[in-house]
Formats: structure tokens, sequence, C-alpha cells
């Protein structure tokens, strides 16, 4: 075995590689989730990284990301195409070119990695791969707005590894996910004693996930409650036409009657196309008292104008024992508001989506009265943002989170939304209440466990128990801090090595 002081002799696999190993990682990700495909294309990332100039690693880190993401998330063209109404050219050009702009955190990470790996000791698959992939994947979620789809923590939501999650939440499982990846590679590619230690740190990383999983982090508050989710499976090209406006609050309608015997009923992001005001008397206010009589709470998505001001919100509305509104505040770049219009100028025009300038909400904390309970409310896109859906900790007693998801067809995106949905219950210690317009609608226990479900495409309700909880999980007092704090230190130790080592 060479010596700590020795260059390893490395031949990296072909840059080609990296682009499979991206396309590798998509499989851990739903709807296939094999959790330990997603450390394999980790492992193969480092294969292809070690013993790299810098400049090579970058552009290895970006094939990485274009195969990660071009498979992962070309369903973004289905909703400029089929929904924005661009030409199928342009919308596929334009996801082309988001994929690339994004893949080139992957290739920042690449370079890192290249640029601080000497290829002379355990330091590079150990601590330089898991806290650069763990910085750089922070980065891409709340830069320019941020982009935190197909974070590498989600792909473990049903393996040992999820044990992690109250504890350092999303990006502390991403770390240790790295780092198993990171650690496959020595096993593999190091022989003798550091073979040894790696799999050994290998079995006390997935066991104590595995053991982390029996602790429960948060406690009962109160009786549960029956809670439904309504799927009315509104096809998207009549959404939003006015002759659609009626049939869809009829279905809904019938829905919620069928379900009147739960606490709470919850309705999808804009289920109704009309603005609150217009259907307050005639649909609104029945409905309430309805629900009134019948002892249950409903929680409906619904776009509300703020005339005064000449704004529009999207909302999320509670009625019944009391009513409640919150207003969606991290709003979706060209999807619900265009981000600098005066530059853009014509190109603007190409993005033909309805109700496509709201107002982000005005609210500190995301939290919705229903009843007696105070609940964590958060609107399609809000739920990808582990930072913002941790606010509402620890006074929310579970979390409701509607979407629709109609706006990229029958692909990976709402199999992956829902799986980010159970790491958001996970990380909180929280039953989480999600109802969708087309699907996949589901109720997810504490532990991010999936109660029921409404598949794809199928109108209907379904029903299941929900446990309001009180307490804090340990993510939900330090946020990412503890996972950003690791990062750094294990950066810092890298450097430390790097110092230390004879050029």
């Amino acid at each position: 075995m060479p010596s700590p002081s020795q260059p390893l002799d490395h031949h990296p696999w072909p840059a080609p590689v990296a682009l499979v190993s991206g396309a590798i990682a998509v499989l851990g990700f739903a709807p296939f989730s094999w959790f330990p495909v997603a450390i394999l294309g980790i492992a193969l990332l480092y294969e292809t990284l070690a013993g790299t100039s810098p400049r090579q690693g970058f552009w290895r880190g970006w094939l990485f990301g274009v195969g990660l993401l071009g498979f992962g998330v070309f369903w973004i063209r289905i909703s400029l195409n089929e929904f924005g109404n661009m030409d199928a050219w342009v919308a596929h050009l334009l996801t082309a070119l988001f994929i690339g702009l994004m893949a080139l955190y992957y290739g920042l990470a690449g370079w890192l990695i290249a640029r601080l790996d000497t290829g002379r000791s355990w330091a590079g698959p150990v601590l330089t791969l898991p806290s650069v992939y763990l910085l750089t994947e922070w980065l891409r979620g709340w830069l320019f707005t941020g982009f935190p789809w197909l974070n590498l923590g989600y792909t473990q939501i049903d393996g040992p590894l999820a044990g992690y999650a109250p504890l350092a939440g999303v990006y502390g499982v991403t770390l240790v996910a790295a780092l198993s990846g990171g650690l496959l590679w020595t096993l593999i590619r190091r022989t003798g004693r550091e073979r040894a230690l790696a799999g050994m740190a290998l079995a006390a990383i997935w066991s104590g996930g595995a053991a982390l999983q029996q602790v429960e982090w948060t406690r009962p508050a109160g009786p549960p409650l029956e809670a439904s989710v309504l799927q009315a499976n509104i096809p998207q090209s009549i959404k939003w036409t006015p002759e659609g406006a009626l049939m869809i609050a009829r279905t809904y309608l019938e829905l919620t009657r069928d379900h009147l015997k739960s606490d709470l009923i919850v309705w999808p992001e804009t289920a109704l196309p009309d603005f609150l005001h217009q259907v307050r008397e005639p649909l609104i206010e029945p409905l309430a008292e309805r629900a009134r009589a019948e002892g249950a709470e409903i929680v409906l998505g619904i776009p509300v104008l703020d005339a005064e001001r000449s704004r529009y919100y999207n909302g999320l509305l509670s009625i019944g024992s009391h009513e409640d509104l919150y207003a969606k505040r991290h709003l979706v770049p060209f999807g619900e508001f265009m981000p600098l219009k005066e530059w853009l100028g014509p190109l603007v025009e190409l993005f033909e989506v309805p109700m496509s300038d709201f107002s982000p909400g005005e609210a500190k904390r995301p939290l919705l009265r229903v009843g007696d309970h105070l609940v964590g409310a958060s609107i399609c896109y809000e739920d990808a943002f582990p930072a913002e859906i941790v606010q509402a900790m620890p006074e929310a007693e579970y979390l409701i989170n509607v979407s629709n998801d109609a706006w990229f067809g029958d692909s990976l995106a709402p199999h992956q939304h829902l799986e980010i949905a159970r790491m958001r219950a996970l990380e909180n210690g929280r039953d989480l209440v999600r109802a969708t317009n087309t699907g996949v609608s589901a109720i997810i226990d504490h532990h991010g466990r999936l109660v029921a479900t409404l598949p794809s495409f199928i109108r209907g309700g379904a029903s299941a128990e929900i446990q309001p909880r009180q307490g804090a999980t340990p993510f939900a007092r330090m946020h990412d801090l503890a996972a950003i704090a690791l990062a750094l230190g294990m950066l810092g130790l890298t450097l430390a090595i790097r110092r230390r080592q004879p050029l």
C-alpha cells in the first residue's frame, strides 16, 4: 500500500463515466427509490475525479450534474411546452440551458475536489468529497432563490441513513450519504488498513442510522384526528378556463360531502381558480357553515386579491370553526412571478403561464390556524426548502402541503415531490397532510412513512388518522447549522492535512 507521502498510482476512469454516474444517482430518487444506487453513483463520481487536474475535475463534475439533472428534471420542459404554450424546440432548448447552468454547481464541486485532493491520503474520499458535495448542494438550494431539487439526501428516505434526518435535516443525510460513497470507493480501491477502516466506518454509519430510526423525538399532543385529502384530477388544460370553474367547484363540493365525517379536509393548491372575494358569498360561506355543523375543518387553496395594493397571492384558506389565511412566501420564478422583467423584455412574453404575477406573502412564519391547532403550512414548491418549513416549529402540531403537480404531467416530478414532503415530515417529527390536484396526494406520519395515498390521475379522496404532536427534533432547533458546520469542519481538516503533505 502506498504511504501517505507517496502519490497513489491511480488512473481515473474516462470523463463519460461522470455523466453515467449522475444518471445512475437518479435511480436513488422516487419513483425508483433504489437508495444504495445513489451511493454507488457518488463513488463513481469520485472515481472519475481522483487524480485529475482542477480543470478536468470541473468538466467531470459538470458532466455528473448534466447526467443527474438531465435525467432527473427534464420534466421541466412539459410545463413550458404543453402548458406554457411554447414551441417544443424552445421548451427543450430552455430546459437544456437550465440543466447546463445548474450543472455548474457540480462543476464547482468537481473543481474543488480535484484542487484539494492530492491523492496521497484517505482525506480525499472521506473528507473532501462529502464536505464539498454537501456545501455546493446547499449553495444550489438558496442562491438566486434556490433550486434544491434532487438533493442527494432524499434518496435515503427509505434507507437506514434517514435516521439522521431528525438530527441534521436532509443536508445532514446528504453529508453521510456522500461520505458513504467515499468510504465505498475506499473499500474497493484501497488495501490493508485503510480498506478495513472504511468497512468499519460504513458499518457504523449505517447501523447508527438504523438505530436512530427507533428514536421518538416528539410526543403526541391531544387526541388523533381523522384527515382526508381530496384530489379532483382536473386537467391543467381546463383548470384556468372560464367554462371549467363551475365544474371544478361542483367536483370539490361532491368530494367534500363524501368526507364530512373527517375532522380535517384538505383541498389542493388553487383548487378553486377564482379569487376568494368572487366565491366567498356563493361558495365559501355556505361551505364554512356546513363544516361547522359537521364539526369539520376545511383547508383549501385559492388565489386572493388585495385590490387596495393591486396584488394577488397564492393563498391557503382555513374555514370551519375559525377562518385563517396563509399566503405563499416563496414563489416559483417564471411560474408564479417574472424575475428581472425590465431586463428580459420580450423574452417574458414566451411564458404564457396563467396567474404568473403573484406577490409573495409577508408572514414571518408559515403558520395557519386550523380549528384549535396551529399548523405548518406550505404551498407547492415551498416544501422543497427545509429552512423555511422548520420556521413553523415547535408551535405547529402537524404540517399541511398543497400542490398542483399537474404542470409536469405523467413524469418523475410528482413522485420526487412526494419524496420531498416525506423528508419534511421526518425532519420535523410531524405528520403531514398533502393534497394535490392530480397526484400524488398522501397522508404521511412523523417518521416520513406513507399512511394513505391517492395515485396520480385518480379522482377521489383518501383518509387516515393523524396525530398532532409537540416538542422539537434536534433539526428543528439547529436547522441546517449542524450539517453545514460539520461540512466546514471536514473541509478545514482537509486543508490542514493538505498543508502538512509534501508537494
